[in-house]
């Protein structure tokens, strides 16, 4: 039996000492999910749903069952990244989580629609109760490790997760472009009032690497990560490369088959962590 955080808000568990009534949202019977993680932004167009994908890649190639969430549901990108177009289909017991080429399971909400360039013009609400469902009805299979692809920002959507949802940390993506101080703290204090650790830092489009010497070229200016890391005592940290070949595996469905070092030593300490 786990140590009692006595934090009932937060518990499923149902024993003598609780105080009061559990806001998570019940995982489906026929589901198992050990581990969920949050990928979050402080804006929208900095890789979040980019980050989102290569974890959940890495995570497969190092020989455990991912999974994404997409909660991005007026932006979702997911199915895309993965080269993913089929509808969702479903039992009695559930919907069934669409699979990637090296079998990660996902569920968004382009899944559902009838053509995926449908907009989805929803209020608060609506969007943040979808994400309960695809929590609550999806029938997650064996999973060792699901992302989160969050919509950026701290809406409603972000509070329903944080409230009804398990989420064991969060990670936090950032561009050079950014105010990176800035936009970090916003994310520390609001994983602090949620009561969930930043598990790590991740600033895309970081550098570009030389093809012919590989030598980093910081187009945006030096990088700041690590001491902003420090600052806020976040173990973690990834610099990914303005890279053609992302954005090129990205387009054609196929970014499962991007490869980078320190992107496989991040996963890896994820799933230790």
């Amino acid at each position: 039996m786990t140590e009692c955080s006595h934090d009932c808000a937060r518990c499923a568990q149902n024993c003598s000492d609780r105080t009061q009534e559990s806001l998570l949202a019940p995982l489906n019977p026929k589901a198992s999910v050990k581990k969920s993680i949050a990928v979050i932004s402080g804006k929208g167009g900095v890789g979040k749903s980019l980050t989102t994908a290569l974890l959940a890649s890495a995570v497969q190639r190092a020989g455990k069952q991912s999974a994404v969430l997409d909660a991005d549901i007026t932006g979702p990108s997911v199915p895309k990244i993965f080269g993913i177009s089929q509808r969702a289909e479903g039992n009695d017991d559930g919907i069934f989580p669409a699979l990637s080429k090296t079998g990660i399971q996902m569920m968004s909400v382009n899944l559902l629609l009838e053509n995926a360039t449908d907009p989805v013009i929803w209020r608060g609400p609506i969007l943040a109760g979808t994400v309960k469902q695809f929590w609550s009805e999806v029938l997650w299979k064996d999973i060792d490790l699901m992302f989160l692809d969050m919509p950026p920002g701290t809406g409603d959507v972000a509070l329903t997760v944080f409230q009804s949802l398990p989420i064991d940390g969060i990670i936090v993506v950032t561009s050079p472009q950014e105010l990176v101080s800035m936009i970090v703290e916003k994310a520390v204090k609001m994983a602090d009032m949620m009561k969930v650790p930043v598990l790590g830092l991740v600033e895309n489009m970081s550098y570009f690497e030389c093809p012919s010497c590989h030598e980093k070229h910081f187009i945006y200016g030096e990088s700041h990560l690590k001491e902003e890391a420090e600052k806020y005592n976040i173990a973690q940290t990834l610099q990914l490369p303005v890279d053609p070949q992302i954005a090129r595996l990205c387009d054609e469905g196929r970014i499962e088959e991007y490869r980078n070092k320190e992107l496989e030593a991040f996963a890896e300490k994820l799933l230790l962590s």
